[in-house]
């Protein structure tokens, strides 16, 4: 069966807070909001003020994790002054998921190249999780969306050089690539499993650089925005953006596309699709 993915080309909050009412589910218990927190000199991540709405509607806990490269969100104390730099505890309770150890770990029960994969403990702190991401590109993945913060956007510091390496920490920026795209693929699973079933996935399409706000020197967005999406499905609603892209005539999707398929990006959503994270068939509801 299809899976439903909601999207509108009005980039507000308050669109957004109408695409999760129509996905049909309404989390509960404590909510989980996973979002990136953008690295120290990034100027694409979406600001705290863009998504306050979305955050209060489901009355949720913005959740983060450290990261496992240099800057200035590998440690917990450096985190935490990004996070107050740049605003999110103006508004917001942040928790750092893996802020302290140690991990916890999650059985990956179908994964084709990992089988374990390790989060911050205060995961168990939630009964639910908004997947809140902005649609970019990424200098290794290609692409980052729902998928990857699934898997690379709620592992710990380990945890993350754990999928980078395919599962060899040591091995994080020399695995093989295909085997690191399929590990994040595996990682999702464990989480999609974890929560079961109660998430709701929004991506946001604007601010579409080729890199990553994980990146602090990142380049401009090279594209004109596109607009927001919900799905119930994380493989369905990366597929949808991927497939909008691939329909603009904007001048600077050959950009964008030259760094996605440069890094098999959609092999992501592949490996994704292949183990039960979700669908690549979706129908497409413009509202």
């Amino acid at each position: 069966m299809k899976a439903k993915v909601y999207f509108t080309k009005t980039i507000t909050p308050e669109k957004m807070v109408s695409l999760y009412e129509m996905t049909g589910k309404k989390l509960d218990g404590r909510i989980a909001v996973k979002l990136h927190s953008g690295e120290d000199g990034n100027q694409n991540f979406l600001r705290p003020e863009f998504v306050k709405p979305m955050v209060e509607h489901v009355g949720g806990t913005v959740v983060e994790c450290n990261t496992a490269y240099d800057g200035a969100r590998n440690t917990t104390e450096k985190h935490k002054r990004l996070i107050e730099k740049h605003g999110w505890n103006k508004y917001f309770d942040v928790d750092l998921l893996d802020a302290d150890g140690p991990d916890m770990e999650l059985a990956i029960s179908n994964g084709n190249v990992i089988h374990k994969n390790y989060v911050g403990k205060d995961l168990a702190k939630y009964d639910s999780m908004l997947v809140l991401s902005h649609f970019k590109g990424h200098p290794m993945g290609g692409y980052g969306g729902a998928l990857k913060q699934l898997s690379i956007g709620i592992a710990s510091s380990y945890g993350k050089a754990y999928i980078h390496g395919a599962g060899n920490a040591k091995e994080m920026w020399t695995a093989p690539h295909d085997a690191f795209l399929e590990s994040m693929a595996d990682a999702a699973s464990s989480v999609i499993e974890y929560f079961k079933g109660n998430i709701v996935y929004i991506n946001v399409m604007k601010n579409m650089s080729v890199d990553c706000d994980c990146c602090a020197v990142a380049e401009d967005p090279c594209m004109a925005d596109i607009g927001i999406l919900a799905s119930l499905d994380p493989v369905a609603i990366d597929q949808a953006c991927l497939d909008l892209v691939y329909a603009s005539k904007d001048p600077g999707r050959d950009h964008l596309l030259e760094r996605i398929e440069s890094r098999n990006g959609v092999h992501t959503i592949e490996a994704a699709a292949a183990i039960g994270c979700g669908t690549r068939e979706y129908e497409l509801e413009e509202v």
